[in-house]
Parts: C-alpha cells; structure tokens; sequence
C-alpha cells in the first residue's frame, strides 16, 4: 500500500525512520555479538586479525596438559616447569629429553593418544601432535570447557598464543608479531641482549643495595664476559679492573663511572693487594654499586677469594660472578683441546710465578712429571725453560709437544709450537711475552689447528 497526502507522507518518513533504526540496531547487535566492530559474518575474520591481548599466566600448582611430546614440546616444557605447572603430558611417546622429564617425575606422562576429557580441570592446554585430527579434537574440547589452548599446527584456530620470551635479571621479555615468530625471536632477542649487555638501558626504581661484585671478565674478547658480568658492568658506580681484564668493556660505561686501574692505586708501605681491598671497601661504603674486574675467573689464580674475605669481614656485601678461565678457553681458541678421547683423560693446570726450584712453590713438579695428561701452565713465560728442565728431569719426554698461545682470544692472539726440549728457545727466538698461557701433552697435536701450525 502506498500513504499518499501529509500524513501518507509523515507515515512514509516514520517508516523510513523506523526502517534507518532498525538496521543501526541490528549493526549494534551485530558488533556487540562480533565482539571486534563488524558483523557476525566476519567474526572468525576478525577474530584472526584482532591483536593478542597479552598477560602473564600465573600457573603454580595449576593443571596444564600438553598433548603430544615431541619437538615443540620439548621447547615448551621447560618454561611451563619453571612457572611451576603440574603438567600432565598426553603422548603414546615422547623425544629422550622429554622422557628424561618424566623420569625425574618433574611431570606426569599419560603413556597414550589424546581422549576426550583429558583437559577436564586444566587452566592451560597445549596441543602439538602430528595427527590433524586430534588437535582438532582437543583444540574443540578446550573451547568448550573454557580453557585457553596453543595449537603448534594451527595458530588461526588456537585461543592462545605463546610469545617469544626470554628473561634477564628477574624481567621477562615476551614478544607477539602476529604470525611472523621469527621476528618476535628477533625482537625479543634484540631487547633481552640489550638488557644484558646495558646498551639498553632501563633505570632501576627500588633501591640498590651497595656492595662489590667480584666479575671474571673472561681470557680478553669482550664478547666472552658472561651475561650477568656485562649487567653488573652497566650498573656500576665504581669500576676496578685489572690489567688482564677485557680493557674494550671499558670504553662502553657511561661517562659517570669512575674507572680505577687496580695496577695504579697508590699503596705506600702497604701491599699493593690491601690497597685495593681498601679501595674496594672505601668505595662500597660510599654507598656506590662497585665492580672488580678481573682476567679469566676470579678464583682462578685471581686472588678473588682474598678480596671476598676482606670484603666480608669489612661487613661489605659482595657477590661473586664467574668467569670463563683462560686455562681452557685459550687453548681452544687456538684449536687445542685440553681433553682429547685416547689422547688425554686429565688435564691440570698450574700456576708458573714461582720457579721449581723457588722455596715459596707448592708445586709437585715430579709428580706432574709422572702425569700423561695434559698441563695447562699460566704465569710461565718467565720460567718456562726452568720448568721445562724439571719436567724432562722427572721423566716426561723431551719431545713432549708444547704450544704457547699468546694474547688469546684477542686480535694479537698468536701460537708459537715447540717440544719440551725446545720451548725455552722458541719463546726466546718468537720475543713471547705475557700474557700467554702454555698446553703441554699431545693435545697440541690434535685437530686442523695443530697441522696448520705444522704447514706454517
């Protein structure tokens, strides 16, 4: 029927009216029950393209169950043991890593494939098989009891998605890119190495407790400082380092932080070592973060457990961060292994300050002269023909081969080769100075590295 005349036409506006109203009410319905802006045809649509919504799941004590114990398992499971989860894993077999977990009972394994009702009770589900099917299944089952589930075959069809995360001094970094993981490794990797290494910074806001951290800066490359030691570096007030410590660390530290070359500390009639305890504690008291740092391990020939005990009877809180020895990381990096399968079972190392035959040696060279394995020799440029001699006395044989490694790990980093017999005149003819460290034992034939040597 067509309304003609005035009110034909006003009941015509209010129809069109009503009409208008009627589609705006079922677009709002449609938004409402979209829960994303657009209607219900689109829904799953934009429900893919919706951005994650991040949160931390608190999982102690709670029920997670991961089906499925290959791969991705064995790269989830280990952050789920460390939230605390009481993990349920659903697989009729599992990789050897996985099995290992089970077998020290830090998780319970339902020898089997996937049911219904398995995630009856779960907070948390993880779905990773190989068999479409049952990921499917379980992925429908965890809708329907409500519980947030990661599918490692079907991200569009999970609930959940698991960021690349890394954690660094008690934060934890997770990244979302959508579906690009490589770049949320990417990213979260950039920002937790930034973290560690303090070229990003990010102030602390609680209180800083005063105190000295002794750190083994590593055999010299900057880069094999350990993560904690390059932290402690970037948060330091005070630092003072030794001659042997990674000087290139040194240059990175902001401006403020007072550098102190252990080797120039004014000692007067008192031993160049309380001197820097002194400073140590000096500097610890004025309420700054203090940072020793050392070459190679701070107990390794480092004197770093005479600074800690002065530093504890001082009341000074210190805190002791290892380091990666030159002992063994700089024959490696010449190609030297200090242990060899039917070469050598043992190896030792050995301070060479003090000669042999020094009153003050508490060194049993006759009975590393008996040893068939390999002796790692630091402090030794000075005395090495001396000890060589003694070596050779105690009936380890004088074609026993030797190899010096000076400055390792740095750009000068050089390897002179030589035998027992001959290394005293090798170190002579090559001008070998300290530092350098000295594997004897036929490791030193080992690998590409020693024929190289060979050839050169």
């Amino acid at each position: 029927m067509v309304a003609t005349g005035q009110d034909g036409a006003a009941r015509g506006v209010r129809a069109g009216r009503g009409r208008t109203q009627a589609r705006r009410d079922r677009r709002g319905r449609e938004r409402k029950i979209g829960g994303f802006g657009v209607g219900l045809r689109k829904e799953r649509h934009a429900v893919e393209d919706a951005p994650a919504y991040p949160v931390g799941l608190r999982l102690k004590g709670r029920r997670v169950v991961v089906i499925g114990g290959g791969q991705v398992a064995q790269r989830r499971l280990p952050a789920l043991l460390t939230a605390g989860a009481d993990i349920v894993l659903v697989a009729p077999e599992a990789t050897a890593s996985v099995e290992a977990m089970a077998d020290a009972g830090e998780l319970r394994w339902e020898r089997r494939a996937y049911r219904e009702g398995d995630l009856e009770g779960a907070w948390y589900a993880l779905v990773a098989t190989k068999d479409s099917a049952a990921n499917a299944a379980a992925s429908a089952e965890a809708e329907a009891r409500r519980v947030w589930c990661v599918r490692s075959d079907d991200a569009g069809a999970a609930t959940a998605w698991t960021p690349a995360t890394g954690r660094t001094d008690g934060v934890t970094v997770a990244v979302l890119t959508g579906r690009d993981p490589r770049r949320s490794a990417a990213v979260r990797d950039a920002v937790v190495e930034g973290l560690r290494d303090g070229s990003l910074v990010a102030p602390r806001h609680r209180a800083r407790t005063a105190g000295v951290a002794l750190v083994g800066g590593g055999p010299g490359d900057p880069d094999l400082i350990t993560v904690r030691g390059r932290r402690l570096l970037a948060e330091a007030d005070v630092v003072i380092a030794d001659r042997l410590g990674p000087r290139d660390l040194l240059d990175e530290l902001p401006p403020h932080v007072e550098v102190i070359d252990a080797a120039k500390i004014p000692y007067g009639r008192a031993m160049a070592q309380e001197a820097i305890n002194a400073a140590l504690i000096e500097h610890a008291r004025a309420g700054k973060a203090v940072v020793r740092l050392k070459g190679g391990d701070p107990f390794v020939f480092g004197r770093g457990m005479e600074e800690a005990e002065a530093l504890a009877a001082a009341g000074v809180a210190v805190t002791v961060v290892p380091g990666i020895s030159s002992s063994i990381s700089v024959p490696g990096a010449a190609g030297i292994p200090v242990t060899h399968r039917g070469v050598a079972h043992e190896f030792t190392v050995v301070s060479g300050h003090v000669a042999p035959d020094d009153a003050r040696s508490l060194v049993d060279w006759p009975a590393l002269a008996r040893l068939r394995g390999t002796l790692v020799l630091l402090m030794a440029v000075e005395r090495i023909g001396a000890i060589a001699g003694t070596l050779i006395a105690g009936g380890r044989p004088a074609c026993t081969p030797v190899a010096v490694v000076q400055e390792g790990t740095t750009a000068a980093q050089r390897r002179v080769d030589a035998t027992l017999a001959t290394v005293a005149e090798a170190v002579a003819t090559e001008g070998v100075r300290p530092p350098a460290v000295i594997v004897i034992g036929d490791v030193v034939n080992v690998g590409p590295a020693a024929a190289a040597s060979a050839r050169g």
